[in-house]
């Protein structure tokens, strides 16, 4: 079973990823968990902050000459503008007088990266985090929730993604259906074959149509001052028949992706394959038939998203996921002064205008990730050739019939 945690603020030295349980023999270089990491930084609505703020990878165990080694497997990412923030972010102690002058710039903007942050988003954790944990400024609270976090997921959503590779031959795409009310009305399920141009896409959208339609979302609501939600769908392809278990609730695989989803900044809905249109439906038309043809049994469609019974059946897995819009406002919303409790606006630093784009990127590491726990689960092993052997005599053994 893999074990995985990250550690890190957003304007942190750096963000660590660590996962345990890791078999020996997956094959990962450094520079493919950078190409996953820029994918990430990508997509249009993104704002200033992705062109100068960059990921400096470091692996710093678990691998020898491109190829695990069966120990914990850690990821070190550091922030190029850790310079600027030192002070403001220092672990240790301050002076209070250092937090009253700029950070070494001259930018007066600088000044205010050092002021305590008193003035709560609505739809953030600011205002219930600073109530939980005790804080008179939002800047512990926000540091921590930021989404920034989700490179360090990234970095491990890629060594995921290789492990399911090499020892299932699974692959994974992710697609953006809508951005605010503009959606990609073509039906089209991507494929792997679709996944350069799925990246070459400023919205993650191979119709051109659509995809024309949702950058000029993107440039109305930036230009009015506002930020876009959306939905995003991801795709699984070759997952192996029986991932996941229908014997105990949180056994279960949809539940395990739904709560991976849900774990995702600014992530308000989850549906596995059809979900809310199958409950329109009648049963006769929502459930997927089976048919055996050419000595393969399989569903005519895939309504249920490959998975029936909390478990994987052979068919590719679907996932939707809804992002609310960013709650960083330009066109700052109602909120409080913590320190007087008056009327205030909330605070507003530079932000993205919709990051649901990146935001298909971490939904595909985390359904890489589970999807490796539960393979890893069922066929255990200390490396990928033992999960490869348990595997075929697995298939093997499901009468020819039924496969």
């Amino acid at each position: 079973m893999l074990r995985w945690s990250t550690a890190g603020e957003s304007h942190g030295r750096a963000l660590i990823a660590l996962m345990e349980g890791v078999p020996a023999g997956v094959h990962l270089t450094s520079d493919e968990v950078r190409a996953a990491l820029a994918r990430r930084r990508a997509g249009y609505g993104r704002g200033a902050r992705q062109k100068w703020e960059q990921d400096e990878l470091t692996v710093l165990s678990g691998f020898r000459h491109g190829e695990s080694i069966g120990s914990p497997v850690t990821f070190q990412i550091g922030n190029s503008e850790w310079p600027k923030w030192e002070t403001v972010m220092s672990p240790d102690p301050v002076e209070k007088d250092s937090l009253l002058i700029d950070a070494g710039t001259g930018d007066e903007r600088e000044v205010a990266r050092n002021r305590p942050l008193t003035t709560p988003r609505p739809g953030h954790a600011d205002l219930t985090g600073m109530n939980k944990y005790g804080f008179d400024d939002a800047r512990p609270v926000l540091e921590r929730a930021s989404a920034r976090e989700t490179a360090a997921r990234v970095a491990l959503g890629a060594l995921a993604g290789a492990i399911n590779r090499d020892g299932a031959g699974i692959t994974v795409v992710s697609h953006v259906l809508s951005l605010g009310s503009a959606e990609d009305a073509s039906g089209y399920v991507p494929t792997p074959a679709d996944a350069d141009a799925l990246d070459a896409s400023p919205v993650r959208c191979v119709d051109a149509a659509s995809e024309q339609a949702m950058m000029a979302a993107v440039d109305s609501a930036k230009k009015a001052g506002d930020t876009l939600g959306g939905i995003i769908e991801v795709v699984l392809y070759d997952v192996p028949v029986g991932l996941g278990t229908y014997a105990t609730p949180l056994g279960r695989l949809d539940a395990q992706l739904a709560a991976a989803m849900m774990s995702i900044q600014s992530v308000k809905g989850v549906e596995i394959g059809d979900g809310f249109d199958s409950a329109r439906r009648p049963g006769s038309a929502a459930h997927d038939e089976i048919v055996r043809e050419s000595g393969h049994t399989h569903r005519v469609t895939n309504r249920a998203g490959g998975i029936e019974g909390g478990m994987s059946n052979g068919e590719p897995i679907r996932i939707r996921v809804a992002f609310k819009p960013i709650s960083t406002v330009p066109r700052a919303l109602q909120t409080i002064d913590t320190l007087t409790g008056e009327a205030a606006t909330a605070l507003h630093q530079r932000s993205d205008t919709t990051a649901v784009v990146p935001g298909a990127v971490v939904a595909e590491a985390m359904a890489s990730l589970v999807v490796a726990n539960a393979l890893t689960d069922k066929f255990g092993g200390d490396s990928i050739a033992q999960i490869q052997a348990a595997l075929a005599s697995y298939i093997e053994s499901i009468p020819e019939v039924r496969r």
